[in-house]
């Protein structure tokens, strides 16, 4: 696989020989892979008006979906944030084992397991049964779309949709453009995402982790580095963020909140900081011993902190009802002016 010096190409410029159908923003679409991403793409695309085929190895491992997708739709309606009937939406989903299926689809959404030769075999599968025209997006935290497109029939209409779960709920999307991308596509998806609730962010130049990812890992890093060193605990890392940075952060990225709180005291703290932090390329001892114990976080009430079962379950619940209240928050405070 390349390293991300190979990756990082301007998004090509000359006249695509395809272009992407360019029907309504509620246009056929389809998922694949029902797992707990898929599943509330799934939501998310029915919410925004369109007809869904989701692909599965096996239908009957799912028979309780629809059931689910239908909790995850009156949900919104419960938080106000759809306005439509849940029970007549969750009739234009169907579930599916063959590909053909998507023969009229103008979006296919992959969402299976970070596996890249799981994914090339999927690809292909997609592009065999749709038109040349329709727009596909990996669902991937970080590999290279430009090493999707590899072994594609027509690289230039895939791109990376980079998701955060709650899919359903969450404003974030990432639209990574790899080498061959054409621009059409990445304004079609652009388009897309903004019908189905999205703040969409577009990378033109394709690089792994993307750029949440990146930003997010480096400061995992350095948390990891804080604990380990035996600076501070697993608590006092939490704490200091969540009301520092965890204040800010729905309100202004970095550049903006260093905007509104006088740039020339952070080159000052640069130059001093910087060359103390931490740059290690291993995986913390800390994650190691962790996950190597079986911990999964709350999906098993075992991990960084100690949960009974009906802990962990209550710690969900608040995560899902503070999400929809903080997308509710940041609306309040929309990006409108000032952009670069």
């Amino acid at each position: 696989m390349r390293n991300d010096s190979d990756t990082n190409h301007r998004v090509i410029s000359r006249p695509s020989p395809l272009k992407p159908r360019l029907g309504p923003i509620n246009s056929p679409a389809g998922v694949i892979g029902l797992g707990l991403m898929g599943t509330s793409i799934v939501a998310c695309l029915l919410a925004a008006g369109h007809p869904v085929v989701a692909i599965t190895r096996s239908v009957s491992k799912h028979r309780n979906t629809r059931r689910h997708v239908l909790a995850l739709l009156r949900e919104l309606v419960r938080e106000g944030l759809l306005k439509r009937e849940p029970s007549q939406l969750i009739e234009r989903l169907a579930i599916s084992e063959n590909y053909s299926d998507l023969s009229d689809r103008e979006i296919v959404v992959e969402s299976i397991i970070e596996s890249i030769e799981a994914k090339y075999k999927v690809l292909r599968k997609i592009e065999e049964a749709v038109s040349p025209q329709a727009l596909i997006g990996s669902n991937t935290s970080a590999i290279p779309v430009t090493e999707l497109q590899k072994r594609a029939l027509h690289p230039e209409r895939i791109l990376g949709l980079h998701w955060a779960e709650p899919a359903h709920v969450t404003r974030f999307m990432e639209i990574i453009c790899g080498k061959h991308t054409q621009p059409v596509f990445a304004d079609r998806a652009l388009a897309l995402a903004r019908g189905w609730g999205k703040e969409p962010s577009l990378l033109r130049r394709d690089i792994r982790g993307f750029i949440t990812n990146r930003i997010m890992y480096a400061m995992l890093r350095e948390a990891f580095y804080l604990v380990e060193s035996g600076y501070a605990s697993i608590a006092d890392v939490d704490r200091s963020l969540r009301n520092d940075l965890g204040y800010w952060i729905t309100f202004a990225g970095p550049f903006r909140f260093m905007d509104l709180t006088g740039i020339p005291a952070y080159e000052a703290v640069m130059q001093d900081l910087f060359p103390e932090l931490c740059n290690d390329t291993k995986v913390p001892s800390l994650m190691g011993r962790v996950v190597q114990s079986g911990a999964r976080g709350v999906s098993n009430a075992k991990g960084f902190y100690s949960y009974t079962p009906a802990q962990a379950r209550r710690w969900e619940k608040r995560f899902l009802k503070f999400t929809y209240e903080i997308r509710a928050l940041a609306q309040k405070y929309p990006e409108e002016e000032g952009r670069n």
